[in-house]
């Protein structure tokens, strides 16, 4: 039987993606918090990738369907701490907010190990990121000197990077029918 239904994981890498990139450009000093950051986080890192876990429910992809509806979730919850913090909804606690981050590197450590046996791409996305949450547990934990922030915001950006290309390379494939932009494909 033919699959005809489009492959989500385009929308949710690029909603993770583009979100990724434009937090972590604020993390590593070049703007202040910014209404962009909110918007991105609450319906292209948030509401498209819940969509994308939908549809990858949809195809029978367990791994789909996790990685991007509980990183839609992230960033929900993200903006609704950020926005309760701003407007002092509820009290915050930075140490404690460390452990809220290192929670998603145990997630996201795992989901790694998922990937082995899919493209190296994915793999370099899931590795960067559990890097990248516990950078910023540490970074809570120790409130860290500017420097070290600076050098986890490259870090986000390198990764939000990474999950841009694979997005442009599955759509790229598709589109043409062949592959366009390597992402090591392993095994035969």
């Amino acid at each position: 039987m033919k699959n005809d239904l489009a492959n989500p994981a385009p929308l949710g890498l690029m909603g993770f993606g583009m979100t990724t990139v434009l937090l972590n450009i604020h993390n590593a000093g070049f703007f202040g918090q910014d209404i962009m950051i909110l918007a991105m986080g609450i319906f292209y890192g948030g509401l498209a990738q819940l969509v994308a876990g939908i549809m990858e429910f949809r195809k029978g992809n367990t791994f789909g369907v996790t990685a991007f509806t509980s990183y839609g979730l992230f960033w929900m919850t993200l903006v609704f701490i950020v926005l309760g913090k701003e407007h002092a909804w509820f009290a915050f606690d930075s140490v404690f907010f460390g452990w809220y981050l290192f929670m998603w590197g145990v997630f996201t450590v795992y989901m790694w190990f998922a990937t082995w046996g899919k493209n190296r791409a994915i793999q370099f996305v899931f590795l960067s990121l559990t890097i990248l949450f516990w950078l910023l547990a540490i970074g809570h934990w120790f409130r860290m000197p500017a420097w070290f922030g600076v050098l986890t915001g490259f870090e986000g950006i390198i990764c939000g990077f990474s999950a841009i290309y694979l997005a442009a390379a599955e759509v790229l494939e598709e589109s043409h029918g062949r592959s366009v932009l390597p992402v090591g494909k392993v095994g035969g």
